[in-house]
């Protein structure tokens, strides 16, 4: 054990204040703290320390970066400073400890909501892009470039159309309803069931009722009973509590009798507490809250505007954004626009502008390349790499920044009404959310791009760090090298990746593969060299190469959780290996039923001593090809990584 670790493991504990951590332990990239207040750790003097190379709160853990190989040397001087044992006894009872426990009941509840809406948040864009080519397709001003009009258009084309652009709302609460089934380990089928029951055509349609056109039915003659039609709270009530009906029925059922009498009785017992005064409570629960964001919205001035606008940047920083997409998805159902998605889209805008000041300022090539990896996927709605690699990273003034000017531009738009027609696009997608009205189309698009203007002209004057202004130390070129493909399947760009910190690429440059097969993957070594990281979960591999590149090979999104389920490890750490060899695989079905996802991540953790790191995205490649190429080696290899602890 190097004294250097020694001395960094226990600066990191004193930053991080022995008094404060609740429990630690670690994976193949970095250190994992849940500790008591996050607030009380200095993030900037933890960045300065040597050997880290970033620092990222999420899942409930305060995540120390450090790299493969050396934060098992790290963690193993933690141990000897006797730590970790003072701090929760041994190792194992960290790592008995899951996500959900380790989460806040407001994380729980992001999660919940996130886990239930995302589902069914493409047919909902892809609805919106009906709606907007009907609006297109049939405009008389359009029709009239073609000799024609509205009026004639066939009625059974109409028809069709009308069922393109209706069906997913009349029908919202039976796809929240099995989304909530699903979330909560119930039977998909039956929530559908459940859904299709509250939007009966039998029943009252609950818009007809509230234009007048229609009247309840009075069960008892005491208690209105009309359909749930644009309800989404209580679509969601009423999957999470037939979810938890069907647990108990199928506990307390006998086993001969289970497979009829479960799904009777939860239907029965659901629909009956919905349908005779929780719908209607819920409903009108719903309605108040639709009307109180709306009042928000249009506020004068756009005040309302620029608040939800401006913090709509911090909601996605502390993870409570999810909250929005049922709020955005009971205005569409209610009044089919959503104005809340417009004003939150100006943060994406905020951000290009930001990460485009800092790429062309930059002198430094490193931050340059870790700018426009941001920039990249920022373009297309992913925004992680921006918020934590550059908004957050920097002394909080692109933040600042970007809230500001995300701010403004919702403000603008609120004052002018404008209002998108679905949800689930953000950035250049977001567009297309908005060809059902000119008007909007119009507004929406001259105020982002003057939203990405002003951030460009704000973070230029303000906001460019000095430590992206000095030129990176170069490296002499000697020799290149090539690592080749570990697993078959479509090649991304890391930036792409959905963890900020592979995104960001705080553990060096390199590649991502989507696995093409659903069955077992086997993973080859993707050069001749030792193995310096086997975890015995499975889910990573460090490999020093023959000509000293540092390479990690890390399976999947956090899968560190699932302990080694679906995974099979076929090395030993310091064994040789040629290219070629199998060093494991993996089942990506395991890795998607727990939710987690499957990407394959192929860095090479000592990128900073080579040049150039060059690989190509988008691309179909098979096990073997050559993947990555590798430009300018250093005078002297860095030596093999040390083997896992």
């Amino acid at each position: 054990m190097s004294k250097n670790y020694q001395a960094l493991a226990k600066q990191i504990i004193n930053i991080v204040g022995v008094d404060n951590v609740e429990s630690v332990t670690h994976c193949q990239t970095r250190l994992r703290f849940v500790v008591k207040d996050a607030k009380k750790i200095d993030k900037t003097a933890l960045e300065n320390l040597d050997e880290v190379k970033g620092v990222f709160f999420g899942s409930g853990q305060y995540q120390v970066i450090i790299g493969t190989g050396i934060v098992n040397d790290v963690y193993e001087a933690i141990e000897k400073l006797h730590l970790v044992n003072a701090i929760y006894g041994q190792e194992t009872a960290a790592t008995t400890t899951s996500d959900d426990e380790q989460k806040t009941m407001l994380q729980r509840f992001m999660a919940m909501l996130s886990g239930i809406f995302i589902p069914i948040i493409p047919v909902i864009a892809a609805t919106g892009l009906f709606l907007g080519l009907q609006s297109a397709l049939t405009n008389d001003q359009v029709l009239h470039l073609f000799g024609t009009s509205s009026a004639a258009i066939p009625a059974s084309l109409n028809t069709v159309i009308s069922v393109l652009t209706g069906t997913v709302f009349s029908f919202l609460p039976a796809l929240i309803v099995w989304s909530t089934f699903r979330y909560f380990k119930g039977t998909p089928i039956v929530g559908i069931v459940i859904g299709l029951m509250l939007v009966s055509p039998s029943l009252p349609n609950a818009y007809s009722v509230a234009g007048g056109t229609a009247k309840a039915i009075m069960l008892f003659d005491k208690i209105p009973v009309i359909g749930s039609q644009g309800s989404v709270l209580t679509a969601l009530v009423a999957g999470f509590l037939g979810s938890k009906l069907e647990h108990y029925f199928h506990k307390h059922v006998p086993n001969v009798l289970d497979q009829i009498l479960t799904p009777f009785l939860t239907m029965l017992v659901t629909f009956s507490i919905m349908i005779l005064g929780v719908g209607p409570i819920v409903h009108w629960i719903e309605n108040v809250m639709i009307a109180g964001v709306e009042g928000l919205i249009h506020l004068p001035f756009g005040i309302g505007g620029f608040m939800i606008g401006a913090a709509y940047p911090l909601m996605v920083l502390v993870g409570i954004h999810q909250m929005m997409i049922a709020i955005e998805t009971s205005l569409l159902a209610a009044t089919k626009l959503n104005p809340l998605i417009t004003l939150e889209a100006m943060y994406g805008f905020a951000n290009l502008g930001v990460a485009l000041a800092m790429i062309l300022r930059s002198k430094s090539q490193k931050a340059k390349a870790n700018f426009i990896g941001a920039f990249s996927s920022q373009l297309f709605g992913v925004s992680e790499p921006t918020l934590f690699g550059v908004l957050i990273r920097y002394n909080f003034k692109p933040l600042i920044v970007t809230v500001l000017t995300s701010g403004i531009g919702a403000g603008v738009l609120s004052i002018l009404s404008v209002a998108a027609n679905s949800y689930g696009l953000a950035v250049v997608p977001s567009y297309l959310m908005y060809i059902y009205n000119a008007r909007d189309l119009l507004i929406y698009t001259i105020v982002s791009l003057l939203t990405v203007i002003v951030a460009f002209v704000a973070t230029n004057m303000f906001a460019i760090p000095k430590d992206i202004l000095k030129a990176d130390q170069t490296q002499p070129t000697i020799v290149d090298d090539t690592v080749f493909a570990p697993i078959e399947g479509q090649s991304q760009a890391l930036s792409a990746v959905k963890d900020p910190v592979f995104a960001s690429k705080m553990m060096g440059d390199g590649i991502a593969i989507k696995p093409n097969e659903n069955g077992p993957v086997k993973i080859y070594a993707p050069q001749s060299g030792q193995l310096s990281v086997v975890a015995d979960t499975g889910h990573a591999y460090g490999l020093t190469t023959d000509d000293g590149v540092e390479l990690l090979i890390h399976i999947g999104i956090d899968t560190v959780s699932l302990k080694g389920k679906g995974f099979k490890v076929m090395v030993k750490p310091e064994q040789h290996v040629q290219k070629g060899d199998v060093l494991g695989q993996f089942d990506p079905e395991v890795i998607k039923a727990a939710n987690l996802d499957d990407t394959v991540m192929v860095i090479v953790t000592n990128s900073k001593n080579y040049q150039r790191i060059e690989s190509e995205s988008n691309q179909s490649v098979q096990a073997g090809e050559p993947l990555i190429a590798i430009q300018g080696q250093p005078e002297q290899k860095t030596g093999v990584i040390s083997p896992a602890s």
